[in-house]
């Protein structure tokens, strides 16, 4: 079986991440998405609501799919929480160079680390590309319509934390 491990904050889940997943699938017979407990970035959402909003983005494409994703939260090295899933693969979006600088050193400590364990690059649609959750939270923080870049469900949540 061919597991892969796609690790995120997903504060909040976008349309972008939503993408990977999708195609993420394709390569993978189980998918998991690693929600990511990171201090220091002092998250808007809680875990509990990072963890159910993937899992409800989540279920249309399994449903289309067939396939198996589970949602994981984890707070230790990514390394060890590809092992800990038995995760043969680590997936990563790309939106932009700047992206690739920071995802090529982490791939090299990684394989310092785990070299079984490979990472898997994939860029995001052009229609995507621009879409950074932190970006997502300002627009919403300042009253702007965010509808373009995540799901009527998220969207919601975030005028909720917003309103």
């Amino acid at each position: 079986m061919r597991i892969g491990l796609y690790p995120g904050t997903f504060d909040p889940v976008t349309l972008g991440h939503v993408d990977i997943i999708q195609r993420g699938m394709a390569l993978v017979d189980r998918l998991v998405i690693g929600v990511a407990i990171n201090r220091d970035k002092a998250p808007l959402f809680s875990l509990e609501e990072r963890v159910a909003m993937v899992q409800a983005e989540c279920a249309p494409i399994l449903a289309r799919t067939g396939g198996e994703i589970i949602v994981h939260p984890f707070e230790n090295l990514l390394i060890d929480c590809a092992r800990d899933v038995g995760a043969t693969l680590i997936l990563r979006g790309l939106r932009a160079v700047a992206d690739f600088e920071y995802e090529f050193q982490m791939v090299g400590m990684n394989r310092a680390l785990d070299a079984s364990i490979e990472t898997v690059f994939m860029m995001a649609d052009a229609r995507r590309q621009a879409i950074a959750s932190k970006l997502v939270k300002e627009i919403a923080r300042l009253g702007g319509d965010v509808s373009k870049f995540v799901t009527p469900p998220v969207a919601a949540a975030l005028a909720r934390k917003y309103g």
